[in-house]
C-alpha cells in the first residue's frame, strides 16, 4: 500500500520536486544537433514587446550564435498549446539549414502556419544600422563614384538585398579609380 502511494506522488512530479507541466523560468530552452553535426542549445526570453529566441551552436572548435525575434502571441493557438508551440520551434530549428545566416527563413511553429508574419521568428538584424558599411580606402585609392554607387545600391535594393546589389554595382561598372 505505501509503495502504491510513493510511486503515485513520484508520478507527479519531475524528479526535481516540481510538479509536471508547470512552467518555470528557465523553461523556454531546449537542445538540438544539426544535419552537419553541429550541437545547439536554445533559450527563449520575453522581451518589451516580443520574444527573443537566442540560439548558440557548436561545431569542432567553432562556436557561432544569433538571435531570432517573434511575437508567439500573435498566434491564436499560443496562449492554448504553449508548450507544444515551444516543441515544433525547437523542430523547426533542427530542420534550418542556414541557421543563423540567411535572414529570410522564417522559424515557424507549425500550428501558427497562418498566423501573421510577426507571430513567426525572424533572424535579428544585429548591425547596427541598416545601411551598408563604406569600404575603408588607403592612401590614394580613394574614389568619390565608389561611394556614390554604394548610396545606389542602398536605396534602390531592400536591406536584405543591399549587399548583394553592392556587390554588382561594383562589378558591372567600370571602376576607374582602382
Amino acid at each position: 500500500m505505501k509503495a502504491t502511494i510513493l510511486w503515485r506522488r513520484r508520478a507527479q512530479t519531475d524528479g526535481k520536486g516540481k510538479r509536471r507541466g508547470q512552467q518555470n523560468e528557465s523553461g523556454l530552452k531546449g537542445r538540438f544537433s544539426l544535419k552537419d553535426g553541429a550541437r545547439c542549445s536554445w533559450r527563449a526570453a520575453r522581451g518589451d514587446d516580443a520574444f527573443v529566441l537566442g540560439v548558440t551552436c557548436k561545431t569542432g572548435a567553432k562556436i557561432f550564435g544569433c538571435e531570432y525575434v517573434a511575437n508567439p502571441t500573435a498566434c491564436q493557438q499560443y496562449a492554448s498549446y504553449t508548450k507544444a508551440y515551444w516543441k515544433q520551434i525547437s523542430r523547426s530549428l533542427k530542420k534550418q539549414s542556414r541557421l543563423c545566416r540567411d535572414s529570410t527563413a522564417m522559424v515557424k511553429a507549425g500550428m501558427c502556419r497562418s498566423a501573421p508574419a510577426e507571430a513567426h521568428f525572424r533572424l535579428k538584424d544585429t548591425r547596427p544600422s541598416s545601411r551598408v558599411p563604406l569600404p575603408t580606402t588607403a592612401g590614394n585609392n580613394h574614389c568619390p563614384d565608389r561611394i556614390e554607387r554604394l548610396r545606389v545600391a542602398e536605396e534602390y535594393c531592400s536591406s536584405a538585398w543591399s549587399s548583394l546589389c553592392t556587390f554588382l554595382f561594383l562589378m558591372l561598372e567600370n571602376d576607374e579609380c582602382s
